[in-house]
């Protein structure tokens, strides 16, 4: 029995157009990669909450990590093993999050 999945992976040509709209975003390999740069711990472990309630609410959880008060997240569509349009809405979602918990992103 074969199994069709319904979220293509998408071709090095349209993430290449995708990544051009989330500045700040880079892909590496099958991954779009983000470091986020805050205040302190407590702001990010309060990013971290708000980030984990929108993936939640799309179905869709990135992986991350804690460094204090960095945060990289990493997102991948695992059932393809690669970046799908779920990655870059997800990506575009927690950027948004940038305006409420980070006083400045990126180093």
């Amino acid at each position: 029995m074969s199994f069709v999945l319904s979220t293509p992976k998408l071709a090095p040509g349209e993430v290449a157009r995708l990544l051009a709209e989330l500045p700040g975003w880079e892909a590496r390999g099958d991954r779009l990669l983000r470091t986020f740069a805050l205040p302190d711990f407590a702001a990010a472990m309060r990013f971290v909450n708000a980030m984990a309630e929108v993936a939640e609410a799309e179905g869709h959880h990135p992986d991350f990590c804690v460094h204090y008060n960095r945060v990289e997240v990493s997102l991948w569509t695992h059932a393809i093993g690669g970046l799908s349009e779920n990655d870059f809405v997800l990506a575009a979602k927690v950027s948004s999050l940038d305006e409420v918990y980070l006083d400045r992103i990126d180093p």
